[in-house]
């Protein structure tokens, strides 16, 4: 198994589009032959930028998902959302262990970043 981790920076005002774009495409993704599991974060301290962990059974399964024309619809979309190209970072699994029921996050309605503008 490996996991693929991605940096992305978004551009100011894109959080609610991004997020969006990203949770259609993880939706896409689990019917993909290989998929095990993925997520997507918010670093507390930065609201811009999103990390998404995603775990496949081989890195071919992975490259295969990247050539699904599902994949390429939400590709320009999502490329038209950051500051700068994502960063790709390989991990190999050593070790993975999940709760058998885990549930999905929900979707939040307002990023931390608009909440924070609305209250100063």
């Amino acid at each position: 198994m490996v996991t693929i981790v991605t940096d992305v920076h978004l551009k100011e005002g894109s959080e609610q589009d991004w997020d969006a774009a990203m949770r259609e495409r993880m939706a896409a993704a689990k019917r993909q032959l290989g998929w095990v599991g993925g997520q997507m974060l918010e670093p507390e301290d930065d609201p811009m930028r999103r990390v998404i962990i995603g775990t496949w059974q081989t890195r071919d399964d992975w490259e295969k998902w990247h050539e699904d024309p599902e994949f390429a619809e939400t590709r320009e979309e999502l490329e038209g959302l950051v500051m700068e190209p994502e960063q790709h970072e390989w991990h190999e699994v050593v070790l993975d262990e999940r709760r058998a029921a885990a549930r999905p996050a929900a979707p939040r309605r307002e990023s931390r970043s608009a909440s924070r503008r609305k209250a100063s």
